[in-house]
């Protein structure tokens, strides 16, 4: 009975983890460039003594869903959005991540910067001087027309990487690196949108589907969790006698 009850609190305790996964996704359908989290988990056998009977579900390193999301025009010259497969660099401790997040701002340092974070072009951070117009190209060239001037100057171009084919996990930040934790080499294959912004990958039917049928499973965890409960007290009733 105890090889019962064990066998559903872990079920029981992967169903929460799996509950938090999903209300995380549903939380962020309205971010745009936002990638859903897939929840994973492994049954793992418990050694011990006796029959092999006690097994515990083990979460796993979640998977993310990089399928491209639907882009909205929002006519924003700091607004881009990849086409397909790909990411942009932004600075991220000694190193750098990945987002598909293209809505650019430039920080008081006169620096590009999604989130707070620094863009990387293709030879270090993008610097912009003042400017009165600014034009990012497909090709992830940022032009500006200097303040006072009349002639577009290239100032540099920003780092587009290919996530086909890379094992990506997620930072606590929301940001995507690569499981062995090394820089992905900059990719001519990515294209960018200029004016529009990537909505979020998250199926809003696929999560609440997903979300009721944890909560089923979970009530159904819980009353294992009773019925090991109520056999070994009959158990130790019988052994009393």
């Amino acid at each position: 009975m105890d090889r019962l009850g064990y066998t559903a609190m872990t079920a029981a305790n992967r169903s929460m983890q799996a509950l938090q996964i999903h209300a995380n996704n549903l939380a962020n359908v309205n971010t745009p460039g936002f990638r859903a989290d897939m929840e994973r988990a492994a049954a793992v056998q418990v050694d011990g003594y006796g029959y092999d009977s006690r097994h515990m579900a083990r979460v796993e390193n979640n998977g993310v869903d990089l399928s491209p999301g639907p882009l909205n025009f929002t006519g924003r010259a700091l607004d881009v959005a990849i086409q397909g497969q790909g990411l942009l660099a932004v600075q991220h401790g000694g190193g750098e991540a990945y987002t598909r997040h293209g809505s650019l701002q430039v920080n008081a340092d006169m620096e590009l910067t999604v989130g707070g974070r620094v863009l990387l072009g293709e030879g270090g951070p993008l610097v912009l001087p003042e400017y009165d117009q600014l034009h990012i190209g497909a090709d992830g060239t940022v032009s500006v027309l200097p303040r006072g001037d009349y002639l577009m100057v290239e100032v540099g171009r920003i780092k587009r990487v290919d996530s086909q084919g890379v094992d990506l996990v997620k930072t606590p930040e929301g940001l995507l690196v690569a499981r062995n934790n090394q820089p992905l080499p900059a990719s001519e294959t990515v294209t960018l949108a200029s004016g529009y912004l990537e909505a979020s990958n998250v199926s809003t039917i696929n999560e609440l589907v997903a979300t009721m049928s944890l909560n089923r499973l979970f009530e159904t965890q819980v009353k294992m969790m009773k019925a090991a409960t109520s056999l070994a007290e009959a158990g130790n009733r019988l052994i009393r006698g």
